[in-house]
């Protein structure tokens, strides 16, 4: 009977893709799991080489598809979620590709939420655990008992399955202390560093002792080089690393890549210091996955980005960089890496507040918009709550008068337009749901894929 219900799962998802919605990475799994509740852990014996999932707040979809891309590399076959789908029906959808006898490795991008469940029953061999920060309260909850529930998790895989974590960030590197079979990543140089915490940063204090952590280097919201003066807890020493790191604003970063088969420079064509955290982890991952540092190089150098994260597409006579923020310490990322580029910068920001999104969009008075003020000479606000939006640039400082048109593609078009000399790049910023509905506007327009292809 489950053989019947896995072929019209994909019979699904084949008319899915086939008239270019989006269901094809969720109904088919969906379906699947409502007649058979253990269908993941059915499929996933189907995987000749096991399964690894990839956890975290901000990154993950990132960090998957580099790791698929060095895979590529490899020659190693993998089964992938690449759309981004990554609750327990996308995980579903995407193992109705795996086939005994093929050699498969599952590579699953999963939500920080669904983790435990998906892990429970998909049994991987080993968990990359990236950072954690706070996003989506009102559906999550604080960001302690995510963490909770994943110290849950490894108490109940201690000895089975193996774990690549991030030594910058105190929730997470915690997870691997008096543990087995832990590899650490991180950001050496402390050249990118921060003035100091943010006035809304995440984990400050030790969860052991309750001691606010004292930072030597603040990288990436509360992720840096840190000692708890209280029990003496400190950042552990990564065997995976990056250094002398330089960051060249919207055309990339470069960096030294540190490992234990020796060093190497990487030409990464993705901006920021969070995709040098996300390069980073997806080193680690590959060559505990049998990677050679040169099979890295190839993936990380030629690697195009992952879905939404960091496209420029062409909109006529100018290019569209399309940059998700969707939480405080993300959105900052992004704004750092825009204040990098020569110029006054034009903007199309749209914020919504979808169950996707989550409905709470306080989060965006906790991000730094500040730091475009003196910057932007053009923007556009939209989605549902565009005129909240306009609002916070208002008290940013932000000059610039904003336009606000909620529809997305009417307020995007006239973005394009307004842009004066052919050439001039135009940044937007869309929280999730946004961005689902602009890919999905772009590929009707022929402009780019299905963002479920």
């Amino acid at each position: 009977m489950f053989k019947l219900w896995q072929s019209l799962a994909r019979g699904v998802r084949r008319l899915s893709r086939a008239a270019g919605r989006g269901g094809g990475t969720t109904l088919p799994g969906r379906l699947l799991l409502r007649a058979e509740p253990r269908a993941l852990e059915r499929m996933a014996r189907e995987l000749d080489e096991g399964a690894v999932l990839v956890s975290a707040t901000n990154g993950k979809t990132t960090v998957a598809a580099m790791v698929a891309a060095i895979m590529r590399e490899a020659g190693r076959p993998v089964v992938h979620n690449a759309a981004g789908s990554n609750m327990a029906w996308g995980v579903a959808t995407a193992l109705l590709e795996a086939e005994r006898g093929q050699g498969q490795l599952g590579l699953f991008e999963v939500d920080e939420a669904w983790l435990p469940t998906v892990a429970r029953a998909v049994r991987p061999e080993l968990l990359l655990l990236a950072n954690l920060f706070r996003d989506q309260l009102d559906r999550y909850g604080e960001l302690e008992l995510i963490a909770d529930r994943w110290a849950a998790l490894v108490a109940e895989q201690a000895g089975r399955a193996r774990y690549v974590l991030n030594a910058d960030d105190p929730l997470v590197a915690d997870l691997g202390r008096g543990q087995a079979g832990v590899v650490y990543f991180g950001v050496d140089d402390v050249s990118q560093a921060l003035p100091g915490l943010g006035h809304a940063t995440d984990s400050k204090h030790c969860r052991k002792c309750g001691t606010p952590y004292a930072y030597t280097a603040v990288l990436l919201g509360h992720m840096g080089h840190y000692r708890c003066p209280g029990c003496g807890r400190e950042r552990p020493q990564p065997q995976v690393a990056a250094g002398n790191v330089e960051l060249r604003g919207m055309s990339g970063a470069r960096f030294t890549l540190s490992a234990p088969a020796g060093d190497m420079d990487v030409e990464l064509p993705l901006p920021g210091l969070y995709n040098v955290y996300n390069a980073v982890a997806a080193t680690a991952l590959a060559i505990e996955i049998g990677a050679s540092l040169e099979q890295v190089r190839a993936g990380l150098e030629g690697f195009a980005g992952a879905f939404g994260r960091v496209e420029t597409i062409q909109i006529g006579s100018r290019p569209v960089s399309i940059l998700l923020v969707k939480n405080p310490a993300g959105a900052n990322e992004v704004l750092r890496t825009l204040i990098l580029e020569d110029g006054e910068l034009d903007l199309w920001i749209a914020l919504n507040d979808g169950i996707a999104d989550g409905r709470d969009v306080s989060w965006i008075w906790d991000a730094d918009f500040e730091l475009l003020a003196g910057r932007v000479r053009r923007v556009t606000c939209s989605g549902t709550r565009a005129e909240e939006m306009a609002l916070r640039l208002k008290y940013a400082g932000i000059e610039a008068q904003p336009v606000v048109d909620r529809d997305l593609g009417r307020s995007l078009d006239a973005a394009v337009a307004a842009g004066g000399d052919a050439g001039t790049p135009l940044y937007a910023l869309p929280t999730y749901t946004a961005l689902l509905e602009v890919r999905d506007l772009l590929a009707r327009r022929g402009l780019a894929g299905r963002w479920a292809d």
